[in-house]
């Protein structure tokens, strides 16, 4: 099994339009760049007026997102062109939500939520207008307050034996 320790997170560079995106990056990869499979193990974007996550590569299997970090990193893609625009506060949750989840599962901290571009300086991955960091910083304060919640909850179990 892998061993995952960090999360990448990153933007398509296209416009989330009205049909599933997903699939065509994913034809993308695999016709165009000759890829097994998609890149990436996530992706979130907008399906019928909604922000989903769709499944990506298997997360029993190395990425294909980010040259010389693939091996430790689990790949997110928040679809959008977020250089031209702020990405929607809606997308935002959902991505969120996935982060947050991936980094309770694989005991991964905040601390190693990094932007694409931190490892691809040519790139503005996951776009200029992405907030990064407020978004880690999100992650950590709701990791703070799950770590309270379940001292609390333990306090509370052992208080009733």
């Amino acid at each position: 099994m892998i061993e995952w320790k960090e999360i990448i997170v990153h933007h398509s560079l296209t416009k989330d339009g009205q049909t599933v995106n997903s699939e065509a990056i994913r034809r993308y990869h695999v016709e165009t760049l000759g890829w097994d499979d998609v890149g990436y193990h996530f992706l979130v974007e907008k399906v019928r007026g909604l922000y989903v996550v769709v499944p990506g590569r298997s997360l029993g299997r190395v990425g294909a997102h980010t040259k010389g970090r693939n091996e430790e990193s689990i790949g997110v893609c928040l679809v959008g062109n977020w250089d031209e625009e702020l990405p929607p506060v809606q997308a935002l949750l959902k991505l969120e939500d996935l982060v947050l989840g991936l980094c309770s599962f694989f005991s991964i901290s905040a601390t190693r939520i990094y932007p694409h571009n931190e490892f691809a300086p040519n790139k503005s991955c996951p776009g200029r207008l992405f907030p990064i960091s407020s978004f880690s910083h999100e992650i950590f304060k709701l990791q703070q307050l799950n770590a309270t919640v379940k001292d609390l909850l333990k306090e509370r179990v052992s208080w009733r034996s």
